[in-house]
């Protein structure tokens, strides 16, 4: 969150407790002050011996919101749901470390998907440090390969510039983590308190502008091209320019596909919009990525499960421009012909700039010949799926849910599997960061988490939860969090008895080998949800599903958890198998 000058002064020179104002905070007071300087609203963590003064610290305030979670992996995944919904930073504290461990799952989640995150670590003593204490880890050394930067503070007089730093680094630039381990003893001493209100790091100053004369090639290579095509992806959300993609789709009238992370950005409603592209992607989308003579590419990273066989995607000619703040993102894995690096915003403004001043337009032939192709292929209709009057279809679950909360302010939060690709696919989404989900990393158990932290920032909207059995199990006590901290999630559990993606990979690619896919002890989850003192439903017809979710939305105070016993033979269709191309599509069972 942005403070002002006034703000941060004024945030900088309140005690962070009752004590005298006079005498100079010890490192935990530091450590609360650099907090409420940087506007933290709401903090997820754990206690432990290494952060009990931190903890002490807390108790003396009330500016701060500390949520207990009853893990440490959730900790981070509820403070990094938060920073997706709202674009501020999320703040997790944890103990060091099993503590540390614990939350690397967590961390290396938001590094995968580039999410603004501080993560504030306990640590042992600075004198005990190295000698094999009592739950010391090295956590620098474990954390480094997940984040954007880490600190260790081994002086106090240091803590406040080190905090400072740690939020400036994890929310510009490319966005990411960032871990400060604090040692117990850096926590009580004490010393002069100073935040300061901006700061500048020599080895550290991510470009913002787009070189001006790059975005005159990228807008005349536009404007010549026959077969334009718009790439998209979860840059445009973390970089907030929706608005300036859209101006820009608008005014050229081009094609265009959000990835997995960047679904919202442009309106799924748009006639424009071709769907998601990649493994479960659209026909569409794929075959007019795989066809088009000019790609232009905005915070997307042409990754495995968007283009497939990069040998594949690169036997077709094509001229691709690479919007991205990041540097080493640019023809990582696919060679470009138009790097632009900076924030996405300036440089989408630049082009929409600099297209309207152009005396070209592009050819209006060619792009109707261009969009004739497109439509025949939508006309391919891949999202179709047999209905059933005995069975409940997972993609029904879903359609009827949007139909439900279209109108409602909703987040659709997933875990990882069938359920989330399924939710991609069916669920709409119109606007950006309402669809928070693991995409780098593949996280399960994340969706729980995320949706407490979601509901904190934004308590009078829905938050739902779509999950499946097995994803729900590796976070469900969070459920006791939700009763807690008054969370009143939906959860929506497609239980189809399997962990559905590996059994559909075992049933493609492994013979029908089912190796352990099979949950063959599940819990009764309407009891389950009853003991943590939640509503729990369970939906065993396709005639019920609609007044399943109609309770949910009504029940807006209470935690609803749906057990919604779906077809356990469904797959998720279009797929791309591994090493095969964008265009080797699998549209169903009949392609087998």
């Amino acid at each position: 969150m942005d403070m002002s000058a006034a703000e941060i002064k004024r945030a900088a020179s309140a005690p962070a407790n009752s004590s005298s104002s006079t005498a100079d905070p010890n490192g935990s007071e530091i450590l609360v002050r650099c907090l409420q300087a940087e506007g933290v609203k709401y903090l997820w963590g754990y206690p432990g011996g290494s952060v009990l003064y931190i903890y002490d610290a807390l108790y003396k305030q009330d500016s701060i919101q500390h949520v207990l979670v009853r893990h440490e992996q959730a900790a981070v995944h509820a403070a990094d749901g938060y920073a997706r919904a709202t674009g501020d930073v999320g703040v997790a504290l944890v103990t060091s470390g099993p503590g540390v461990t614990n939350a690397v799952t967590g961390i290396a989640t938001a590094y995968m998907d580039s999410i603004p995150m501080v993560i504030i670590t306990g640590q042992v003593p600075t004198p005990a440090i190295g000698l094999d204490a009592f739950q010391e880890c090295d956590t620098v050394g474990i954390t480094r390969p997940v984040v954007k930067h880490n600190f260790l503070v081994k002086d106090v007089r240091d803590l406040a510039l080190t905090l400072k730093k740690a939020f400036h680094i994890a929310r510009t630039g490319r966005p990411g983590p960032v871990v400060v381990d604090i040692p117990k003893d850096v926590s009580l001493k004490t010393a002069p308190f100073h935040y300061p209100e901006t700061v500048e790091m020599r080895s550290y100053n991510p470009v913002r502008k787009g070189h001006g004369g790059q975005i005159r090639k990228a807008v005349q290579l536009l404007l010549q091209a026959k077969r334009p095509y718009l790439y998209t992806g979860g840059g445009v959300i973390l970089g907030n320019a929706a608005a300036e993609l859209r101006e820009l789709v608008e005014l050229l009238g081009f094609p265009c596909t959000s990835t997995l992370m960047g679904l919202g950005a442009i309106p799924a409603g748009d006639a424009r919009f071709l769907g998601m592209p990649g493994m479960h992607g659209t026909y569409e989308a794929n075959m007019t990525m795989q066809h088009c003579d000019v790609l232009l590419a905005v915070g997307a990273r042409f990754d495995d499960r968007v283009i497939g066989n990069p040998r594949h995607f690169a036997q077709v000619e094509r001229k691709i421009i690479h919007v991205d703040i990041d540097p080493s993102s640019i023809s990582k894995r696919v060679k470009v012909d138009i790097p632009i690096v900076g924030d996405v915003k300036d440089v989408l403004q630049e082009l929409t700039h600099q297209i309207r001043e152009a005396q070209s337009r592009p050819d209006a032939a060619a792009l109707s010949a261009w969009w004739g192709q497109v439509n025949e292929w939508r006309k391919r209709d891949c999202l179709a799926y047999r209905t059933s009057s005995d069975v409940i279809k997972p993609q029904a679950v879903i359609e009827k849910l949007w139909q439900l909360t279209k109108d409602r302010d909703t987040y659709i939060t997933s875990d990882v599997g069938q359920h989330q690709m399924w939710a991609a696919q069916f669920y709409r989404f119109d606007e950006p960061r309402r669809w928070i989900n693991s995409g780098g990393l593949g996280t399960m158990g994340v969706g729980l988490p995320y949706a407490m932290g979601i509901k904190l920032a934004k308590p009078d909207a829905d938050v739902f939860c779509i999950t499946g059995e097995g994803s729900i199990q590796m976070c469900i006590q969070e459920l006791s969090t939700c009763k807690q901290y008054d969370t009143p999630v939906k959860v929506v559990s497609l239980n189809n008895r399997y962990l559905g993606m590996v059994r559909q990979w075992q049933e493609l690619d492994y013979g029908g080998r089912y190796s352990h896919s099979y949950m063959d002890a599940l819990p009764d989850f309407v009891k389950l949800a009853e003991a943590y003192g939640h509503v729990g439903l369970l939906v065993e017809k396709p005639g019920d599903v609609d007044g399943a979710l109609r309770e949910a939305i009504k029940l807006k105070d209470r935690t609803v958890f749906l057990d919604v016993r779906t077809d356990p033979t469904e797959n998720v269709w279009p797929m791309v198998q591994a090493g095969k191309g964008i265009t080797e599509m699998l549209l169903g069972s009949e392609d087998l």
